[in-house]
């Protein structure tokens, strides 16, 4: 069977630390693998604020995510504590992708790699809308 592959960047531009909560544990005792989603998404809105954004103002645009991929390395457990870096690449006419990388703080192992593709959005439009010249310029 053919397994996802995920062309990890180069660089990473942002880094952050998540604790594992109870609440992020599935009845394994580890860390469910629909909790890394919101994971990965707690660690882009923290990137964003970095970068003086927000999900929905984006140089006056918002941002819809159009796919997800994620490869599992290793378990995580209750208090473990994961340092998450992202990235930013594979620009296109209407968004690119973000990067993740999750390695325990502690061991050093490496848990996910992940990526998910956002796309600009004019909210008040309801439509696609082309990615902001000023956002993709602070990476290239």
């Amino acid at each position: 069977m053919a397994r996802v592959e995920i062309k990890m960047i180069d660089r990473f531009l942002f880094e952050t630390e998540l604790i594992i909560k109870k609440a992020d544990i599935n009845i394994a005792n580890h860390v469910g693998n629909d909790t890394f989603v919101s994971l990965m998404q707690e660690a882009r809105i923290r990137f964003f604020k970095h970068l003086g954004y927000m999900d929905l103002d984006i140089e006056g645009r918002g941002i819809i995510i159009s796919d997800l991929a994620v490869v599992y390395k290793s378990q995580s457990y209750l208090g473990d504590r994961l340092k998450v870096e992202l990235g930013v690449g594979d620009f296109n006419k209407y968004g690119c992708d973000i990067f993740y990388q999750l390695t325990n703080s502690e061991t050093s192992a490496l848990v996910i790699q992940a990526k998910n593709g956002i796309v600009f959005f004019d909210y008040a439009k309801n439509r696609v809308s082309t990615i902001p010249e000023k956002f993709k310029s602070r990476f290239l």
